[in-house]
């Protein structure tokens, strides 16, 4: 017997809201120079948004203007944003690792899109109830050998009828659990505070596949944070595809200021092997999946992988 749950959180979490505001501020900067570097994070809640970080451009771009245009011109913004250290930069800037850290990428045949079947399930539920109920709001699913078994859904400004009505034509399951604290109209920002990078679970694949641990939205390309574990999805449906295969896990390390990863391997449906056939530097990984164009903000709200990215 495998019970697997996993949850999926609307755009207008705080959370994910922080994550919007940061790959838009990052989107600004590369459609005025594709060569910014970014390395964005984003704090708000209750009327307040705190923009620190580093970045490097040649690019001007208006970054209280891109915070109010989200979240409304009542909302002080303080911004705290400096140039990237040197001692960061000259790493890059010989195309090396903008950090050492490790990326893991996933795909399975459990769906069409190489998605684990509950991550899938949840994010499509909350997308479903969101085009209805633009607001915040979680779902959540567990499986039981692979059919569903207990669905939470917890939306603001929608009733239990009206919320039970929607999730019940989305997905057939053994027990629902709908706005189980009670229907609520204070959410978002005016509930509660938001942070970059809290939700990398849900922006990645879920909490049944291993985590590389860092984040990404607000991060440039140059942090392999971010395109090393595009990369490494990317490799996963390939081998998936080329292999007929059930599971594919892939792993990249890196070193900062090395081209070269420090650790390639991929597990295929168990059986463990080194990446063969790419090239891993991380100009490659930019060139050849299109990273330096202004492309993120799209990411930051319904994952990363398996929405038709160029990575898969």
């Amino acid at each position: 017997m495998k019970i697997k749950t996993a949850e999926f959180v609307s755009p207008k979490h705080p959370d994910k809201i922080c994550d919007y505001i940061a790959d838009t501020i990052l989107d600004a900067y590369l459609t005025e120079d594709q060569y910014s570097r970014t390395a964005i994070e984003i704090l708000g809640g209750h009327g307040l948004v705190c923009v620190v970080g580093e970045i490097k451009s040649n690019g001007k771009v208006d970054i209280e203007k891109v915070v109010k245009d989200i979240v409304g011109e009542n909302f002080k913004v303080i911004i705290n944003v400096v140039e990237q250290s040197n001692e960061i930069a000259r790493g890059v800037d010989i195309g090396g690792a903008g950090d050492q850290g490790i990326m893991v990428g996933y795909a399975c045949n459990e769906t069409e899109n190489f998605m684990p079947l509950e991550y899938e399930l949840a994010r499509d539920l909350c997308e479903k109830i969101y085009t209805k109920y633009p607001y915040d709001g979680k779902t959540q699913v567990t499986i039981k050998d692979g059919k569903p078994t207990k669905i939470v859904a917890s939306f603001q400004n929608v009733s239990h009828a009206d919320l039970e009505s929607i999730v019940r034509s989305v997905i057939q399951s053994e027990e629902y659990i709908i706005n189980p604290a009670g229907d609520w109209k204070i959410g978002g920002f005016e509930a509660d505070s938001g942070l970059t990078g809290r939700k990398i679970i849900i922006d990645s694949y879920g909490p049944n596949v291993p985590a590389g641990g860092g984040s990404f939205s607000g991060k440039d390309c140059t942090k392999v944070d971010r395109s090393g574990a595009y990369m490494t999805r990317k490799i996963a449906v390939d081998y998936l595809k080329r292999l007929s295969a059930k599971k594919v896990l892939v792993k990249l390390a890196y070193a900062i200021g090395k081209k070269e990863p420090v650790m390639k391997s991929v597990v295929i449906d168990g059986k463990e092997e080194e990446i063969e056939g790419y090239n891993l530097t991380p100009e490659s990984i930019i060139s050849s999946l299109g990273l330096r164009k202004p492309i993120y903000k799209d990411t930051a709200t319904w994952g990363h992988f398996g929405r038709n990215f160029p990575w898969g």
